[in-house]
């Protein structure tokens, strides 16, 4: 029986994000996708019996779950200087991020494999988007990975051709993408959710912060120029980053109190509800390593507008607007680009076919499968 090891240590982590729900799709398919022969046993560090056994419960299928003898911190410190448990980094290792048990070895004598996958340059083209603590961590894992690693895994070409320019992998980068979650689909109670969330009949709809690499403060400027949109912009996501607040960025583009709203973080039925009713998506993001909102809003054929950054262009593949981001003028071409969509309904309906159509490209099924190839090749 041949084994695969996934480092599901994310699905654990106090705030799993976008990389821990990456962990939960794919490694459930590739449960679901295990070549006659092979299982999938888990890695996990040392957490409570209780959260080991939910996390056991999660993966129907999984053949055994491995708990780490150290906490999350203290393991991340420990294979950041390459000290890993006798046995733990044997056979086929698959992560799908940066947290690995990376030490020398030689596939071609001793038979073991480790993959791990980087989602994106940040803490190179974008560190303040990270704390310090994260930016030092995640390069020295890079480092590690260069040395260690027998293949890369990268979400689009964006990321393959930025990441070489910080780092020389060879030819052990492999592109394969992730795609929208599998519970992302509408409730039957949605309309009591948009009443709950208070959702105007119509409102326009982004995802993020306003960590400046989103564009989102360009975004709330461009609608307070004269002549923009007199629609509601909701965000999921929080209403501050750092000191800076919505309301005071509202404010200062000209807009009246409540026409920008933060929703925070929603589950997976709400945020169904919220992007299969806006008018129009908008992701003005200045820098991303995959694009994950433009595919679930594409799920629902919500018309997309985006910005031109390489990686939301080659996943939007043409089934949204794409908005110049590099020179000024920004926030006027992003209200241009709403303006022409919302009194076009056939380029709305156009927008609505393309994008649901666009959307059946991205299936965790042919990433798993993509995933067990590439180990099949190493």
């Amino acid at each position: 029986m041949t084994t695969l090891r996934v480092v599901v240590d994310q699905v654990a982590a106090p705030v799993p994000g976008g990389i821990g729900r990456y962990t939960d799709e794919l490694t459930r398919e590739l449960i679901a996708t295990a070549p006659a022969d092979c299982e999938v046993e888990g890695i996990v560090s040392a957490v409570s019996k209780e959260k080991f056994d939910q996390i056991e419960a999660s993966f129907p299928g999984l053949a055994a779950l491995h708990r780490t003898a150290l906490p999350r911190r203290e393991l991340s410190a420990a294979w950041q200087l390459g000290i890993v448990t006798q046995g733990l980094a044997n056979g086929m290792v698959h992560a799908p991020g940066l947290l690995a048990p990376l030490t020398r070895h030689d596939r071609g004598t001793d038979g073991n494999q480790i993959v791990v996958t980087i989602h994106d340059t940040l803490a190179w083209s974008h560190p303040g988007s990270l704390t310090p603590i994260s930016v030092a961590w995640q390069k020295a894992m890079v480092k590690r990975a260069r040395k260690h690693a027998d293949a890369i895994v990268v979400p689009t070409h964006a990321v393959a051709n930025e990441l070489r320019s910080f780092v020389d992998f060879g030819d052990r980068i492999r592109v394969i993408g992730g795609a929208a979650a599998s519970s992302l689909v509408l409730p039957t109670d949605a309309d009591g959710r948009a009443r709950t969330l208070d959702l105007p009949s119509e409102y326009l709809l982004t995802i993020g912060s306003l960590d400046p690499r989103r564009g989102i403060t360009e975004l709330i400027t461009g609608l307070g120029r004269p002549g923009a949109p007199d629609l509601p912009l909701l965000i999921v996501g929080q209403d501050s980053w750092g000191d800076i607040t919505l309301a005071e960025v509202a404010d200062e583009a000209g807009l009246p109190e409540g026409r920008v709203r933060a929703l925070g973080f929603l589950d997976d039925a709400d945020l169904a509800v919220v992007l299969d009713r806006a008018s129009a998506f908008i992701y003005p993001s200045l820098a991303e390593g995959f694009g994950l909102p433009l595919v679930e809003a594409f799920r629902f054929g919500t018309p997309v507008i985006h910005s031109d950054v390489p990686a939301l262009v080659e996943v939007g593949g043409g089934a949204g607007v794409v908005v110049e981001s590099g020179a000024k003028g920004y926030p006027e071409r992003l209200v241009a680009a709403i303006e022409s969509v919302l009194g076009d309904s056939k380029r709305l309906d156009q927008l609505r076919i393309l994008g649901t159509d666009r959307e059946q490209a991205f299936s965790w099924r042919d990433s798993a499968e993509r995933v067990w190839q590439l180990h099949a090749d190493l």
